[in-house]
């Protein structure tokens, strides 16, 4: 019998929860049932929440806002004819090479049938001369390395047989010869451009093949990490086979995810409470406090599942939690520059839009999608209107006013000539700066799951991790990492994670 695995992947990697050991502080909960307060409602949050009641901990999960998913969340709110419409905060693409957060969705959808495949990811690169855009489409290229690498270059518009001879092949083979966690210390001090540079990668093939996924992380490529950028070239890419193709949910976050999970964690004896900020953290009696905006929380450890700013504040509170040059890190923490979502129900004429396309050379625009194509709730608005419901995105503006709403509008436009005048039922736009910046300080000095308190542990995007994996897929293996952290302290069994290759073809 062949053995399980997670994706189609053969060189996927198992790995299973490592026991406590003697250079680890150890404590022992003073009850049979440790209780554990998770801070964050987020993906991190609620992988971790699992990871514990699963094993029996007695969880509280504390979120501020008033709906769980965190920054993957979606909430209701009033169309013009009095209807009930969401708004999230943007298109998020659920990669085949996420197995820990696949992981998590199958607590509430074993089989994943809330996913549906999206049939290619497009990235269209804007002419500067006016002419026909570029478009590169992953739908034909063979998923399995090297021949995904080698199918792609042969039908890749961004390519042609001179600028491949321009490409720096000894740069472009150590794509090849990764090696996780040794390339992230090895990159830096290097931003994401300087080594788009080193490549000599032709212009059109930095958009569209590499620049990509640093705007993925809401970031600039001048102040992007290059070891980022090489684990997610080599995840998405060159070291995976499953390929570049993703899936979404079949409706709203909410409805669709995190809502289910919900119940399954209620389930499980999870203490949910919405609306609840935590306001810091106390070491207290033999036992750690968490102050929130509704009172206080006794519990036998903690999981901070916090976006930047929110833990920077908490543990700017804390007096007493860590130490000093623990606390100075995550202070220095930064967080990425603003993007803008605007969603547009529009009635009339359907226009031809596709259901997700890349851009560059757009302006501020990154991508624009149709979310009637995929969510339940928006296919209800189109069939009833004759309309559509379109999503544009910007990523690191420089002006996240409604100036720049108006402009990633006008170039989505320019993509989609219909859209220019389709008439606008309704209309939401938002703005935010609270992604984590993964920027060229030191990869060593970046928080880690362990923090000097051995009753309180770290999860989300900003924490660090070895293996070659970011943004929700991140947030998701830090839970459960927290929850494993927590249970070898309390004796119990942790979880087996997944991750891509650690290694390069030629690694």
């Amino acid at each position: 019998m062949r053995p399980w695995r997670p994706g189609r992947d053969a060189r996927a990697v198992r790995h299973p929860p490592v026991t406590e050991n003697g250079d680890r502080p150890h404590f022992a909960p003073p009850a049979d049932t440790p209780t554990v307060a998770v801070v964050g409602g987020g993906v991190a949050g609620l992988a971790a929440a699992t990871g514990l009641a699963e094993r029996g901990v007695r969880v509280v999960l504390l979120e501020a806002a008033n709906t769980l998913g965190g920054r993957v969340r979606a909430w209701p709110i009033i169309l013009p004819d009095g209807r009930t419409g969401t708004m999230s905060r943007g298109f998020h693409a659920f990669f085949r090479q996420y197995y820990n957060l696949r992981a998590l969705l199958r607590r509430a959808d074993p089989g994943l049938e809330r996913l549906v495949p999206v049939a290619d990811y497009p990235l269209q690169l804007a002419a500067s001369d006016g002419g026909e855009p570029v478009v590169d489409s992953f739908t034909n290229v063979p998923r399995t390395p090297p021949w995904n690498l080698v199918g792609f270059v042969a039908q890749s518009p961004s390519f042609s047989v001179g600028d491949l001879a321009r490409v720096d092949v000894r740069q472009a083979l150590g794509l090849l010869r990764v090696r996780f966690p040794r390339t992230y210390s090895q990159l830096d001090g290097v931003s994401a451009a300087e080594f788009l540079d080193r490549l000599r990668f032709p212009d059109s093939a930095r958009h569209l093949a590499l620049e990509v996924f640093a705007r993925s992380f809401f970031a600039d490529p001048r102040e992007f990490a290059a070891g980022e950028l090489v684990a997610m070239f080599h995840t998405y890419f060159v070291g995976s086979a499953e390929g570049l193709l993703f899936d979404v949910p079949d409706d709203d976050y909410d409805t669709a995810l995190w809502a289910p999970l919900g119940r399954y964690l209620f389930s499980r004896g999870v203490e949910v409470r919405t609306g609840v900020r935590a306001l810091g953290v106390e070491p207290r009696d033999g036992a750690t406090v968490v102050a929130t905006s509704d009172g206080e929380l006794a519990a036998d450890a903690v999981v901070l599942a916090l976006d930047t700013r929110a833990l920077q504040q908490v543990v700017g509170a804390s007096d007493r939690l860590g130490n000093a040059p623990w606390r100075e890190r995550i202070a220095a923490l930064r967080a990425a520059p603003p993007f803008g979502v605007g969603r547009r129900w529009l009635t009339g004429p359907h226009p031809e839009v596709a259901a997700f396309l890349g851009t560059s050379g757009y302006g501020p625009l990154d991508n624009v999608s149709r979310l009637d194509a995929f969510e339940a709730g928006a296919a209800e608005w189109a069939r009833r209107t004759g309309g559509t419901v379109v999503e544009v995105h910007g990523y690191a503006l420089r002006d996240p006013s409604t100036a720049t709403r108006d402009e990633l509008w006008r170039q989505a436009g320019q993509v989609y000539p219909e859209l220019q005048d389709a008439p606008v039922a309704a209309e939401e736009w938002l703005v935010a700066d609270d992604c984590p910046l993964v920027d060229l300080s030191p990869w060593h000095l970046r928080p880690t799951v362990a923090t000097p308190d051995p009753r309180v542990v770290l999860a989300g995007d900003l924490v660090r991790s070895e293996w070659p994996i970011a943004l929700m897929e991140r947030a998701a293996t830090t839970g459960w990492q927290a929850a494993n952290t927590l249970l070898a302290r309390f004796g119990r069994r942790g979880h087996d994670l997944w991750s891509p290759p650690l290694r390069g073809l030629l690694g």
